[in-house]
């Protein structure tokens, strides 16, 4: 599920901090991790790969592929250094190849050990507008298990084949070790393609970005291309909100993860047990909201257009665009996680769940599975397990399948607190926003009513700042503008609150 990204640019002040912090508390992320998980996981990175670099010496006897010939590199952001993914495409002449490397956490992390214990609880790396809360400790997720560049690195290697048209033609995966070769931006990598000075792989990786996102709109899938907001604080004390548009190439890269979970989800199925990411067709109100929405923000979107083909007309670098684009994440709703071949977690009778016939991820319009980013998700490490257990013809380790059944809790309890996250630091920020404004009047549409309170509470969307608040006042016209008041902007509290006399 695609989140709203959201950044505070230096300096945060003191009333901000407090209340993220506060924020944490509240939410009990845990500041630190426990001594034992950080000795452990520095005595694994430590044996595997003693100086930093990885112990090869053990690769033969383990069935590891050498595969440091292939000239793979990461595409993240700036100071990124959790690399999950190290991507190389090649031509096969008629087609393409597609290799992606994925950092191989299960070499690291012991089941039932202190690490693992603590990814358990933890389920998810959080993002928040000024720091975030890892998944694991820094010494593997920013160190030895990290796809950094120059160095040997343990690897899970996809290599996908693909027709001329970007259809799936063959797949497979195994253990390996990889170099990656370097770490670039976005941004780098954009400049590189747009200057004609890219190396010949990542000219090849736009051209199947492009096709796979062709194949996605013929799929009836949707891909949101969400920018990254920042609160950038002004001379005068107040704030200003600024969006950085969404490069072409971050789309491109998203379609190879898209592929490789895709890919995965054929092969769990083939198995007859794994676990898929899920997602519900969007709610016809969800819909309507966000129809509001637009009208708020001054976006055309005639009755007769279906939502997948308006996307196409936005560009993430006009503000009211990206605006619209963070709200659109509301369609997200209801996503989850489904283990089958293996019993229901607490069932009786040990009962094996089937999977249906059609799991689809309703936004790709597949099957799909998470595979791609096991240092930021836990159910990456165990979905991956299977995949190669498949592709090897060998039995799904023990430890996978016991854990199976109890994943899909494991990982909505960690998606609600992200998800409670994201929305407490959408109302921080917001207020930061609004802050000393109150009294002021804004144009703005009335999104939502909720009728439980006889219409007189709902919500409004501005047009400029683009902000989302509680609205109060009589018989609120759903859908219509409005001329709104700023009654209350509190960061501490984390409320912004409108009245409409």
């Amino acid at each position: 599920m695609p989140l709203r990204n959201l950044r505070i640019a230096p300096p945060v002040t003191d009333e901000v901090r407090a209340a993220l912090a506060a924020l944490r508390a509240e939410l009990r992320l845990p500041p630190m991790f426990p001594p034992d998980v950080l000795d452990e996981a520095r005595a694994a990175a430590q044996e595997l790969a003693p100086g930093g670099a990885w112990d090869t010496r053990r690769d033969a006897a383990d069935g590891r592929q050498d595969h440091r010939d292939v000239e793979l590199v990461t595409i993240d952001p700036p100071g990124s250094l959790d690399l999950d993914q190290a991507v190389h495409v090649a031509s096969s002449g008629d087609g393409y190849v597609v290799r992606y490397a994925i950092a191989d956490l299960a070499t690291f992390v012991a089941p039932g050990g202190a690490v693992d214990r603590e990814v358990h609880r933890r389920g998810a790396t959080v993002y928040g507008p000024d720091t975030r809360t890892p998944l694991h400790p820094p010494a593997l997720s920013e160190g030895a298990a990290s796809l950094l560049p120059g160095q040997d690195r343990p690897a899970v290697l996809w290599t996908i084949g693909l027709d001329s048209h970007g259809e799936i033609t063959s797949a497979s995966v195994v253990r390996a070790v990889v170099r990656s070769r370097q770490r670039l931006t976005y941004g780098e990598a954009q400049s590189a393609l747009d200057d004609g000075t890219a190396p010949e792989p990542l000219q090849l990786l736009a051209d199947v970005g492009r096709l796979r996102q062709e194949r996605e709109r013929a799929r009836g899938g949707v891909s949101l291309d969400v920018p990254e907001q920042e609160v950038v604080p002004r001379a005068d004390g107040s704030f200003g909100l600024e969006f950085r548009r969404t490069l072409p190439v971050e789309g491109w890269n998203a379609q190879i993860s898209l592929l490789t979970g895709i890919v995965a989800a054929r092969m769990m199925r083939e198995a007859g047990v794994g676990i898929l990411r899920t997602l519900p067709a969007a709610d016809p109100r969800d819909v309507a909201r966000l129809r509001r929405t637009a009208a708020a923000l001054g976006i055309d979107w005639p009755e007769h257009v279906e939502y997948p083909d308006l996307l196409p007309r936005l560009e993430s670098r006009r503000p009211a665009h990206a605006a619209f684009l963070n709200e659109a994440t509301s369609l997200f709703r209801g996503a989850g996680y489904l283990a089958f071949g293996v019993p229901a977690d607490g069932a009786e009778g040990g009962k094996v769940v089937a999977l249906p016939t059609d799991a689809r991820h309703a936004a790709i319009a597949a099957e799909y599975a998470h595979v791609t980013a096991p240092l930021r998700r836990l159910v990456d490490r165990y979905a991956t397990e299977i995949c190669l257990a498949h592709a090897a013809g060998r039995e799904v380790p023990g430890w996978v399948l016991e854990a199976l059944p109890g994943l899909p809790a494991t990982m909505a309890a960690a998606g609600r607190t992200a998800s409670a996250f994201e929305r407490a630091c959408v109302d921080v920020v917001e207020a930061a926003l609004l802050g000393g404004r109150v009294g002021q009047r804004f144009d703005a549409v009335v999104v939502d009513v909720d009728e439980r309170d006889g219409a007189d509470r709902g919500q409004v969307v501005l047009r400029d700042p683009a902000v989302r608040a509680r609205v109060d006042g009589a018989s609120l016209p759903l859908g219509e503008r409005a001329k709104v008041t700023l009654a209350e902007a509190s960061v501490p509290a984390r409320t912004v609150r409108f009245t409409l006399p």
